[in-house]
């Protein structure tokens, strides 16, 4: 299997998109760890992970306090594979945003994660190898009302790839991004349902993905079968940014 022996950590894996991506990672062969603020869920994942053969281990972690995302990183050691999957979105008309739900969603989506690279990346460079893939979202090419910061975070992160992957040029480090369009996660759906179907049927495809359908994107770029893809974003948004 293309992930026998690595060791794979997803944040956000104990629900939606990081939830299945945890699971396709632990069938190609990777030890899984599962992260986010819900122990619960996070055992869920574990035990969905282990009824199919694979192998998990949950690590509670909040990406928006800082001493917990060095806390995870020490607790990880090395990795191989790394997938900044984690994020709030709480949308609000820019005259309406509060300076705290501002700074919470820079600090789960854009600090979080940059501190987490910094801390596993040099390892990976070290041993030469690895993959970091960052989810980043559609919102970033197709604006939508209310959006404004969640998708100046996600443009962030979609900076942030680019210049991980030249600043690690030479390493055997590979960084991509994938950029999903409306998804039919729990938290998505709980939000605004009829948001995400009436996004998912203005795109070519003619309806939003699932889940798992976004996970196959992130495990491909991952995987060895993306070996020469480095510095990319993937648009699976079902065609929306064309329409």
């Amino acid at each position: 299997m293309e992930f026998d022996g690595q060791v794979a950590l997803v944040t956000g894996s104990t629900a939606g998109i990081g939830r299945e991506v945890a699971r396709l990672l632990a069938r190609g062969g990777a030890r899984v760890v599962v992260t986010g603020r819900d122990a619960a869920r996070g055992a869920g994942t574990v035990a969905s992970i282990e009824a199919e053969g694979g192998r998990a281990r949950f690590v509670a972690a909040d990406l928006a306090d800082l001493g917990s995302v060095r806390a995870l990183a020490a607790a990880v050691g090395e990795v191989d594979v790394l997938v900044n999957n984690a994020a709030v979105f709480p949308f609000a008309a820019t005259a309406e945003q509060d300076a705290e739900g501002f700074r919470r969603l820079f600090d789960v989506n854009v600090r979080g994660p940059f501190f987490l690279t910094a801390a596993l990346l040099p390892g990976m460079a070290a041993r030469g190898r690895g993959s970091v893939v960052n989810v980043s979202t559609s919102l970033t090419h197709v604006p939508v009302p209310g959006g404004a910061v969640y998708a100046a975070t996600k443009a962030a992160l979609e900076s942030l790839t680019r210049t991980w992957a030249v600043e690690f040029r030479g390493t055997g480090v590979r960084v991509n991004a994938v950029a999903p369009g409306a998804t039919e996660t729990g938290t998505a759906l709980a939000l605004n349902p009829g948001s995400v179907a009436e996004v998912g049927r203005a795109a070519p495809i003619g309806r939003p993905a699932t889940p798992r359908e976004i996970a196959e994107a992130v495990v491909f770029l991952a995987s060895p079968r993306a070996a020469y893809v480095h510095g990319e974003l993937l648009l699976a948004d079902g065609g929306r940014t064309l329409s």
